[in-house]
């Protein structure tokens, strides 16, 4: 079987935690913070796991 190709785009964005999940950042934390709170910038510095319909199709694209 040959090996499986990791796809780049996805490996920059997301990764596996060690019980298999995948994980992603929080959107709307780059630019125009002034206008946002301190606890929602809090939270969207942390990291969330990526929602169930999506993790068949993330764990195939990063398989390692």
């Amino acid at each position: 079987m040959p090996k499986l190709k990791t796809h780049k785009g996805a490996a920059k964005r997301f990764k596996k935690t060690g019980t298999g999940k995948v994980v992603r950042r929080h959107a709307m934390a780059r630019h125009i913070l002034t206008s946002k709170g301190s606890s929602r910038k809090r939270r969207l510095a942390q990291s969330a796991v990526a929602d169930a319909s999506d993790q068949a199709v993330l764990k195939r694209m990063i398989p390692y």
